[in-house]
């Protein structure tokens, strides 16, 4: 049985409703045991449910994101039968697909290592930061591995199919830097500027409204799965809802005013 750890996440919210979501085993790389996985899916229910939130960002203790699987769980004791490791792959996805629909923009801030697991958690957020000097990559195939929770529906998304190919089949690793350059991340900076450059990409989401951040995140992620005639109609009824919010009603009554206006997510 694998050994149960204490507060392998933790969750911090500040009182300007940003919550960073830690993962908290820096002596392991921050690496997925079941354990972390349950308490992971628990923290992102719950920053999801509380309305004081508006952003969410996920980091490692440590100064490493996450490096994937903990081998020593999930592919020797824990895994003895094929059951098992489908399961694992089905609540990785499931947390996952939580993390890629909640209402709220969710920023993963990769220092170090973002791999395997770790990179499926990270292109599962809105947005990605990376410290210049991180290694990002798929790298499941070179432990003869498979990534079971998103690389082949979202990574050729982000990069298309010939640079997804070119990471998950030969297991590659990206600096901070090349990741902007492969539209992997928004943004990179020198470890020592990372932690402003986090405070600065967040900065707009506490500002905006939490409505309609909400309904436009989730008209473009499903646009990506529609055709065009189903697209111009998710995109006019987003958009007649969107304007009948009283979010769109205070936007418009205090520019009028001429002053800020009070965002009340409806």
């Amino acid at each position: 049985m694998a050994v149960e750890e204490k507060d392998v996440i933790q969750v911090e919210i500040k009182d300007n409703g940003v919550a960073t979501v830690w993962l908290n085993r820096p002596h392991k790389r921050n690496c997925v045991s079941p354990q972390l996985l349950r308490d992971l899916e628990a923290a992102v229910d719950r920053v999801a449910a509380d309305k004081k939130v508006l952003a969410v960002v996920f980091r490692g203790r440590g100064n490493t994101f996450c490096s994937g699987a903990d081998l020593d769980q999930l592919v020797g004791p824990v895994l003895q039968e094929t059951t098992d490791s489908l399961q694992l792959a089905i609540d990785s996805a499931r947390t996952y697909d939580k993390i890629y629909n909640m209402k709220k923009p969710t920023i993963a801030a990769v220092e170090g290592y973002a791999v395997a697991g770790g990179f499926e958690l990270m292109i599962s957020c809105d947005f990605a930061l990376a410290a210049s000097e991180a290694r990002i990559g798929d790298f499941h195939i070179r432990r003869a591995l498979f990534g079971g929770a998103g690389p082949i529906y979202r990574l050729p998304r982000y990069i298309g199919m010939r640079k997804s190919k070119e990471l998950m089949l030969t297991g590659k690793l990206l600096t901070g830097d090349e990741c902007v350059e492969w539209h992997l991340c928004n943004a990179s900076a020198p470890a020592a500027e990372f932690d402003k450059l986090i405070e600065d990409f967040v900065q707009p989401f506490l500002e905006l409204s939490p409505f309609c951040m909400w309904m436009t995140k989730m008209a473009v992620n499903r646009g990506l799965d529609a055709d065009t005639d189903s697209l111009i109609t998710l995109e006019t009824m987003t958009c007649n809802v969107v304007h009948h919010s009283q979010d769109a009603k205070e936007g418009v009554t205090a520019f009028l005013e001429k002053r800020k206006p009070v965002w009340t997510g409806k």
